[in-house]
C-alpha cells in the first residue's frame, strides 16, 4: 500500500486531502498514515514468522507517543537510546519486557531508571558500562539481562554517518575482543549475559550485510557455548533501507529472512530486530507553503516555510527525498528547472532538495517532502527561534493532531532573566 496517492490531481494521505489538513492547522506540518506503519510493521513479523521474532522498534526514528502506542497495541518491542525515549515507551504503554536499552553513553540515572522499570537486557557497548550496570544490579539486589554489543567491522555501503559496524565507529566491542569481553562479563555476579547484538548502520541496500554480520555473531555464539555461555537471543538491529528515490531497489526482505531463520534455528536463539526507518519512513510526509519563486544567474529558489529546522536530513547528509506538489497543475504550464527548494534559515545549507524541475507552482502552492516518517520531525530544532511543527496521524478517512504547533512562549518558557537585569 503506497500511503501517498494523488486522486482528481490532489495527493492524499489515505483517504485525507491534504490541502484540508493545511486549510485547518496552516504548514509547515508533519502527517503519518497509521495503515502504512501497522501495515509495515506486519510485513517484518509475517516474513520472519517461522521464528516468532521480537520487532523492538527503534525508537529514536520517530518518538511520537502515539504512534508508540500504535505499534505497542501489535506487540512491539522497542529499542531505545536514552532515558527519555524510555519513558515515552512506558507512557505510551510499552511493556518493560520488551524494552532494549542500547547506546554507547548510558549515564547512572538512566541505567537506575531502567533497572528500576525490569526492562527486558541493555544492549552493552563497553566492559565500563557492563561495570556500571553490575553496580546498580547490586543496588536493586536484581541480576540484569545484557547483550553484548558487537562491532564486527562489516561495511554496509551506506553514508559515513550512518555507518555503526566498522571499527572506526565508536559504538559495540570489537570484533577481536568479543570472546574474552563476554567471558568477563558472564562473571559478573549481577550481570545475565543472554544475548549477542549487531546493528551496522542504517538505510542498508542489501542484505549481505546484515548476513555477514550475523554469521560473525553466529561464530561467537558457538565460541561461547563450547564454554558453558548458552544465549537466548541474537539481535541483528535494523537498518533496512527504504525508496527514497523511486528507481531504487527495495530492500530483500524476504532474502535476509531466508538467509537467517536456519542460522537463528541452528543457534536455539529467539531472533530481535530492531527496525525504524522501514516501518515509519515511507508513511510519513513534510508538507510546506511555497512563500516566494526566486530566479538567480545560477539558480532558481523554490522558498518555502519550512527548513534545516524541519527537516534536518538534507543538510546532515545531504539526503535525497522526493518533493511533490500536492495539487498537480496542467503539464503545459511554466516548467522551473534548476531549482533548489529552500527554507528561510540564514544558513546556506537550508534546503530541502536541490536541483529539482516543477511544472507550474506559485507562491501560495503546497509541496510534499515524502519519506520523512523517520528521522524527520525527531531531529528538528528551534534554531532561529522557529516553533516546531505540528503532527498528524490519518487513519482512513479521519485525521488527528498527535503533536500541536509550538508558539514563541513554548520556545521561551524555560529562560529565565536574572534579578540584575530586571
Amino acid at each position: 500500500m503506497s500511503a501517498f496517492t494523488y486522486i482528481d490531481n490532489h495527493l492524499y494521505c489515505e483517504k485525507v486531502n491534504l490541502k484540508k489538513i493545511a486549510q485547518a492547522i496552516g504548514t509547515p506540518f508533519y502527517v503519518y498514515s497509521y495503515t502504512s506503519i501497522i501495515e509495515n510493521f506486519k510485513r517484518i513479523k509475517k516474513t520472519f514468522s517461522a521464528i516468532s521474532p521480537l520487532i523492538a522498534f527503534s525508537v529514536k526514528s520517530n518518538s511520537n507517543r502515539a504512534i508508540l502506542r500504535s505499534l505497542a497495541r501489535e506487540g512491539a518491542g522497542f529499542d531505545v537510546v536514552s532515558g527519555g525515549e524510555l519513558q515515552r515507551v512506558l507512557q505510551a504503554g510499552g511493556s518493560p519486557q520488551k524494552i532494549i536499552f542500547a547506546g554507547v553513553g548510558k549515564t547512572p540515572d538512566e541505567v537506575e531508571l531502567a533497572v528500576k522499570k525490569n526492562i527486558l537486557m541493555f544492549n552493552v557497548e563497553s566492559l565500563p558500562e557492563a561495570y556500571l550496570i553490575e553496580e546498580i544490579g547490586r543496588l536493586y539486589g536484581r541480576k540484569q539481562n545484557v547483550a553484548l554489543r558487537i562491532n564486527p567491522d562489516v561495511d554496509p555501503d551506506t553514508h559515513r554517518y550512518i555507518t555503526t559496524g566498522k571499527k572506526e565507529n565508536k559504538f559495540g566491542i570489537p570484533w577481536e575482543e568479543s570472546e574474552e569481553v563476554a567471558q568477563e562479563v558472564a562473571s559478573l555476579e549481577h550481570l545475565a549475559l543472554v544475548g549477542l547484538h549487531s546493528h551496522i548502520g542504517s538505510q542498508i541496500t542489501s542484505p549481505e550485510a546484515h548476513i555477514l554480520a550475523m554469521e560473525r555473531l553466529r561464530i561467537l555464539a558457538k565460541k561461547l557455548k563450547s564454554s558453558g555461555i548458552e544465549l537466548k537471543y541474537i539481535n541483528i538491529g535494523g537498518g533496512f533501507s527504504i525508496q527514497y528515490v523511486e528507481k531504487e531497489k527495495p530492500y530483500k526482505l524476504e532474502k535476509l529472512a531466508a538467509r537467517i531463520i536456519p542460522l537463528v534455528k541452528e543457534l536455539g536463539c529467539r531472533l530481535i530486530m530492531e527496525p525504524g526507518r522501514y516501518i515509519v519512513g515511507p508513511a510519513g510526509a513534510l508538507v510546506t507553503r511555497v512563500l516566494f519563486i526566486k530566479n538567480a544567474v545560477e539558480k532558481n529558489f523554490v522558498i518555502v516555510d519550512s527548513a534545516m529546522t524541519d527537516l534536518l536530513r538534507p543538510a546532515l547528509y545531504g539526503a535525497y527525498h522526493r518533493i511533490v506538489p500536492v495539487v498537480r497543475r496542467n503539464s503545459s504550464r511554466r516548467l522551473i528547472e534548476n531549482a533548489d527548494v529552500v527554507g528561510p534559515v540564514c544558513e546556506s545549507a537550508d534546503f530541502l532538495g536541490q536541483n529539482r524541475r516543477f511544472r507550474g507552482i506559485n507562491p501560495g502552492d503546497l509541496l510534499c517532502v515524502l519519506d520523512t516518517g523517520a528521522y524527520g520531525f525527531v531531529m528538528t530544532s528551534q534554531y532561529n527561534s522557529r516553533p516546531r511543527s505540528p503532527e498528524v496521524l490519518v487513519r482512513g478517512t479521519r485525521w488527528f493532531i498527535i503533536r500541536e504547533r509550538e508558539r514563541i512562549k513554548d520556545i521561551t518558557r524555560l529562560e529565565q532573566v536574572p534579578d540584575f537585569l530586571i
